[in-house]
């Protein structure tokens, strides 16, 4: 006969009812709640310097307005007389491309290679291209030329600025965000089969029901915006990222790369942004190179917007005659292709051209993930649905800490916290789904190492914790046993 203090101490976690019964629910419903609990402050971050990042490009034209917009009128001078008054301005580095301005009102910029900037930073000297003035200089990122406002969210999301390491908390992040949400949107769908309105508020809920429901029916709707968010970041990451991207060399997913060498078919410019490469060793730079290169830009361009390449571009200055100028449209919103061609600046031929329409599909697909991850491809829709997206995920996380404080115990002292789910669930699913998951779950552990690592403890833990409350529950046993042993025996003497 069990007594109160057993009852206290003994293991909750073998399941009480249902035995015969297979269900993934018990299983799906413990891992989502430890992923919740452990792996959700990680994602809360993410969340936040997500919805930072989204509204970033909007954040910069209005910070840097200045820099970006100038009132004056009038046609444009020569790109080749802008560049030349941006080298004035900084004649001790190099130049290195340029980007024209794209519609009346905005200002060229010219960008330079500077050897005091960090990785994949350059130097822009922003000009008026009416009067070949210029109205500033800002040190700009990547291949979109993200200036520094929207460099440091970038930074904050991507590693904390942290560095390296840092990047373990975005990649553990978007490693676990789609698992959750696949856990959550089972455990939603199979709760609410019992609802007539699974997609709707139940405004008559009170206290914790409330609060459920508001994590279930927010955390339908955003799911498959997790999903993406989640398989999009991870190309980024450190770990997984080299598996997608070893996995699209090998299906020939990845995107196409321009010829730039004259005179070679081997050297191209390499990356998913062209346009910024192509220089090999046995090509000397020249200032005498440069400055020619800069006085045949103008008629670059016009043979660039002749093959329909035209708009809002990025035009690289070789260093060397025997490199080619590559001509690139930028990512625009609303544009859905970006095109590029490369042209020899001494005889006007052109060596080589990518249309976006010749790309492969997967190579597509990427390319337009990343805009819309990035908040760029449909502007200022595009910023404000993942801005939204980003306030109803941390408002499902929140949610989802309340339940767990408000499934606490009341009537204890101290800090205490809610319950777990029942253990066993393992044991509530038929052997051959065992082995599936095991192998499922293998491959998807290798293919995503953080993920794969970070469950592996959470099993351990797990495990661990199991075996020292069925201990504790053993020593619980015999201390209560021990007085009614004594008991007996006494009334047998």
């Amino acid at each position: 006969m069990s007594t109160p203090e057993m009852e206290r101490v003994a293991d909750p976690s073998p399941p009480t009812h249902h035995h015969s019964r297979r269900s993934w629910r018990p299983l799906i419903l413990r891992l989502h709640f430890y992923a919740g609990i452990l792996i959700a402050p990680f994602i809360l971050i993410a969340t936040i310097s997500g919805g930072l990042y989204a509204v970033a490009p909007t954040i910069e034209q209005l910070v840097y307005r200045d820099y970006l917009h100038v009132d004056s009128t009038g046609p444009a001078v020569p790109v080749a007389q802008q560049i030349r008054a941006a080298q004035a301005e900084r004649p001790d580095l190099t130049v290195a491309a340029v980007r024209p301005a794209a519609e009346a009102g905005d200002t060229t910029r010219v960008l330079f290679t500077d050897p005091s900037s960090g990785e994949s930073e350059r130097l822009a000297v922003f000009v008026d291209p009416a009067t070949a003035t210029p109205v500033g200089e800002l040190a700009v990122y990547g291949s979109s030329s993200a200036l520094p406002i929207r460099t440091w969210i970038s930074e904050l999301h991507r590693h904390l600025h942290l560095g390296e390491p840092g990047r373990l908390y975005s990649e553990l992040a978007a490693s676990w965000l789609w698992v959750i949400a696949l856990g959550g949107l089972y455990l939603w769908v199979e709760r609410s089969r019992r609802r007539a309105r699974p997609l709707t508020f139940d405004r008559k809920s009170t206290g914790r029901n409330r609060t459920l429901n508001w994590h279930g029916v927010v955390g339908i709707w955003i799911a498959v915006g997790l999903i993406f968010l989640s398989a999009t970041g991870l190309t980024w990451s450190t770990y997984a990222g080299e598996n997608v991207t070893d996995l699209r060399t090998a299906l020939s997913w990845t995107t196409p790369a321009i010829t730039s060498t004259i005179g070679s078919v081997d050297a191209a410019a390499m990356g998913d942004h062209a346009g910024h490469g192509g220089h090999s060793m046995d090509m000397p730079a020249t200032a005498a190179s440069t400055d020619g290169n800069v006085a045949r830009i103008d008629s670059v361009l016009d043979i660039a917007r002749a093959n329909g390449i035209g708009g809002a571009v990025e035009a690289s200055v070789p260093a060397s005659d025997r490199v080619a100028f590559v001509v690139a449209q930028t990512r625009q919103p609303w544009v859905m292709s970006n095109n590029s061609i490369s042209i020899d600046g001494s005889t006007g031929a052109v060596i080589d051209t990518l249309y976006f329409s010749d790309w492969p599909l997967a190579a597509k697909l990427a390319a337009w993930g990343i805009q819309l991850h990035m908040g760029t491809l449909f502007g200022v829709a595009n910023q404000l649905a993942l801005l939204a997206l980003a306030v109803a995920l941390a408002s499902v996380i929140v949610r989802g800490y309340l339940m767990w404080w408000k499934r606490r115990p009341t009537r204890s002292t101290g800090l205490t916290a809610g319950r777990p789910p029942l253990r066993g669930g393992i044991r509530r699913i038929s052997p051959i789904s065992v082995a599936i998951l095991t192998v499922v779950a293998v491959a998807v552990g290798w293919f995503v190492p953080l993920l794969g690592l970070s469950l592996v403890a959470f099993l351990a833990v797990d495990v661990a914790i199991g075996f020292v409350r069925r201990a504790r529950a053993r020593v619980a046993n015999t201390v209560v046993s021990e007085p009614v042993t004594s008991r007996h025996e006494s009334e047998l003497a």
